[in-house]
This record gives structure tokens, C-alpha cells and sequence, in this order.
């Protein structure tokens, strides 16, 4: 069977199943199952063996746990401390609330590592505070959906950990290499809140005092040492990954069973089933995925793929921005782990034919990626927006085309210029590069 064939057949199976709403973890598995059909090599213990073995990684044991970290946080009302010192410190700007949401946003994903914990938790809280203050449902739901994103670009990332895992990329550097693009996008996304406010007149906060922002950052200090934690023991050696997601765990259940009090004890068992619902799907996911992808090298698509590619002369600039167009297209359609195991062991092979850096080509998947969390049909963290805001998801589509241009401008700079991302972890951790 030649690679066109086989990707035929795969993507194929896949892209109808797809269509007729077969859960995505799902229609990876069943779509290998024509393969096993047509070539007298293959065997269902083949693919059940390359799925064992994407099971038995130890840092995907990364994933519950910073999921189960992000959700204590959440318990704990870690998220509303943040919100209180997010409002003493940019409230006063012009569209108030809105900047508040972009700052928390920033400030919670260095702590939780998921941007759905993100749409969830700030969302739960800033969408009705944001509607009773004037705030348009569908810029309110739109500006949510999208600074929930920095989730898994700002470190500790749970796209970063499953991406440095899988392709055995330093997990310490691409935290670095987050750092500047993920505040970039902060940037960016509260100069726009900016102008929604000047253009609608959106209200603005009373700026407080300072004893009362001293006041807001003690009541928040604890919660904001956690990403210090994990990514300075990750960057310094201290702790693996997987370790740290552990120490993540136990220094969130200390802070809101112990310390600030706000989780009792009767609330662990529900924090701790919903955290394991939310690892399960994706961890499964994770399985399928790696049968799919294994196939797909088994039959040299990867190769084939350089090869085709290879007699166009594409450079560096040409080949990020394919990259990136194919991480885009597919985060439209599907969940991030699935698509970087997919489609990041395609291309990966068309990076090493330039000469592009692993953690650059890293960074330009996981921001292409980010955009399918706020782009339908996927949309996950639009869907979980519009559904706090009570809101269609059409109508919120303009504003969140609006929101993402700085975004996708800065994905054109982070491919053209890649220092932008590298100089970081060059700097500060030369070791991990």
C-alpha cells in the first residue's frame, strides 16, 4: 500500500465518521480499522500494543494531575482572589472589567496549565459581573472565550507537557519559550479591550487605593507563588514535569482545605471524579490518536509528505506558515492532543528537512492550535462561554474575529522572527536547548 493510499484511506474513514458525529476519540480508532482489513500485516494487537504504549508514558501523568490542580484552584476560589487583584490593578482602565477579565485570564493560566479550567472558572464569575454592568453578551462571552487561550500557551501548559513528551522537546524550554508570546497576547488583547471601550463607552472602575491593592496582592500571593513552583523547579531541575503536576496538587488541596479554608472536606470526592472524567477523555483520546499516527508512519506518509514539499523549496518562513495553516485547519476540527499527535508527527519531519528548531516549531503548533479552542465547529472554550452568557454562538463570532487578529498577527511575527520565542529560553536556560 503506497502512502497516498493509505492517507487516503485513514483520513478518509475519519474525516465521514467525523461528519456523522462519531466522538472524535472514536473515529481516530475505528477509522484504522480498514487498514487492518486490507493489509494481512496488520492485526488488532498491533494497534492495541501502540496504544498500550502511549498509556505507559510517565509524564502523561501530567495531565490528571494539573487538571485536578487547575480544578482545586477553582474550588478553592483561588479564581475570585485573582479577579479582586486583577481589579485593583487595571480596573481603572478604560473598559474596566473587560481588562480585568484578559489580566485574571493571563494570571490564572500560569497556575492551571487548561484553558477550558479557564473559560470555566473566569467565565462562571466575569461574564454575569460583566452583563450587569452594561457589557455587551457577545463581546463579554467573545473577550472570555478568547484571553482563556493564553491557558495553554502561558506555562505550566498540559498542550506543552503532551507536545515535549511526545516528541521528546525539552518541556523546561518550551515553558520559556511561552513566557514572551503568551504576554504578548495579553497585550494585545487588552489594547483591543481598549478601543471596544472608547468606540462603546463602556464603563470604568474607581480606581482603589493602594493599601487596598497591597491588600488585594497578599490575599492573592499564595495562589500566585504556584507557577513559580512548577515552572521554576521544572526550569532549575528540581522536579520533572509529571513531579511537579504532583506538587501542584498538593500545594492547591493544602491552600484550600488548609490554609484558606474554602474546600471542605466533603467537596474533595466531587473535584476529584470530575477532574478524572475530564483526564479519561483525554488520555483515551491520546491512545486512539497514537494507533492513527503510527499507522501513518508505518506507511511513511510523514516522508512522503517531506518529499512532496521538498521540490517546491520551501525555506523556513514558507514552511512555518504551512505549519501553521494545517494546525489551524485541524484545531478547527478537533481537540489539540489528538491533532498534535497527528499532525505534529506528519510534519515534524518537514520542520527537520529546514533546519527549523523544535521548540520553534513547537510554539507556532500550539498557537495554531490555541485558535481551535474559539473557532467553531470545535470551539470548546466558546462553547463553554456561550453557554454561561447565555448566548448563540453566532452571534459572538464577529467579535471574536475582532479579538483574534492581534493574535494571529503576532503568530506571522513568532514565524517570520523566531527569536521572538527562542531568545527567552537561550537566555535563561541554554542547557534545556
Amino acid at each position: 500500500m503506497s502512502p497516498l493510499e493509505a492517507a487516503v484511506i485513514l483520513f478518509g474513514t475519519f474525516t465521514v465518521l467525523i461528519v456523522l458525529r462519531v466522538p472524535v476519540s472514536f473515529a481516530l480508532g475505528l477509522a484504522c480499522v480498514p487498514i487492518m482489513l486490507l493489509d494481512e500485516r496488520m492485526t488488532p494487537i498491533l494497534l492495541i500494543n501502540e496504544m498500550w504504549k502511549s498509556y505507559n508514558s510517565f509524564i502523561l501523568l501530567a495531565v490528571p494531575f494539573f487538571l485536578l490542580a487547575a480544578n482545586l484552584m477553582n474550588a478553592a476560589g483561588i479564581t475570585q482572589r485573582l479577579v479582586d487583584l486583577a481589579q485593583s490593578l487595571v480596573g481603572h482602565f478604560p473598559g474596566g472589567l473587560g481588562q480585568v477579565n484578559v489580566l485574571v485570564s493571563m494570571l490564572f493560566a500560569g497556575i492551571s496549565g487548561s484553558s477550558t479550567a479557564d473559560a470555566a472558572g473566569i467565565g462562571s464569575l466575569m461574564i454575569p459581573a460583566m452583563k450587569k454592568q452594561g457589557y455587551d453578551t457577545s463581546f463579554t462571552v467573545a473577550i472570555t472565550a478568547c484571553s482563556s487561550v493564553m491557558g495553554v500557551i502561558i506555562p505550566p501548559s498540559i498542550m506543552m507537557i503532551v507536545w515535549g513528551g511526545l516528541m521528546s522537546v525539552s518541556i523546561g524550554g518550551l515553558f520559556m519559550a511561552g513566557i514572551v508570546p503568551g504576554i504578548a497576547i495579553a497585550a494585545s488583547m487588552m489594547l483591543t479591550v481598549f478601543v471596544y471601550a472608547k468606540r462603546r463607552d463602556y464603563p470604568i472602575e474607581k480606581r482603589v487605593s493602594l493599601k487596598q491593592c497591597f491588600r488585594a496582592l497578599g490575599s492573592a500571593g499564595l495562589a500566585l507563588v504556584t507557577p513559580a513552583i512548577i515552572v521554576g523547579g521544572i526550569v532549575g531541575g528540581l522536579f520533572t514535569p509529571t513531579e511537579a503536576s504532583v506538587v501542584a496538587v498538593v500545594y492547591s488541596a493544602v491552600l484550600g482545605g488548609l490554609i484558606y479554608r474554602t474546600i471542605r472536606p466533603s467537596e474533595f470526592p466531587k473535584v476529584f471524579y470530575e477532574s478524572a472524567r475530564l483526564a479519561a477523555i483525554s488520555l483515551f483520546c491520546i491512545g486512539t490518536a497514537s494507533a492513527f499516527g503510527w499507522l501513518l508512519a508505518y506507511y511513511q506518509v510523514p516522508q512522503a509528505l517531506v518529499d512532496v514539499l521538498a521540490g517546491w523549496g520551501s525555506g523556513k518562513v514558507t514552511t512555518g506558515f504551512l505549519i501553521a495553516g494545517a494546525f489551524l485547519f485541524v484545531g478547527m476540527f478537533i481537540d489539540a492532543i489528538p491533532a498534535i499527535i497527528i499532525l505534529g508527527t506528519v510534519l515534524v519531519p518537514l520542520a527537520e528537512n529546514v533546519g527549523m528548531h523544535p521548540i520553534h516549531f513547537a510554539i507556532i503548533g500550539v498557537i495554531s492550535l490555541s485558535f481551535g479552542l474559539v473557532t467553531p465547529p470545535y470551539g470548546l472554550c466558546l462553547l463553554i462561554s456561550c453557554s454561561i452568557g447565555e448566548i448563540a454562538v453566532i452571534r459572538v463570532l464577529k467579535d471574536v474575529a475582532i479579538i483574534l487578529v492581534p493574535m494571529l498577527v503576532l503568530l506571522v511575527l513568532v514565524i517570520v522572527f523566531p527569536d521572538l520565542v527562542l531568545f527567552l529560553p537561550r537566555w535563561v536556560t541554554p542547557h534545556l536547548l
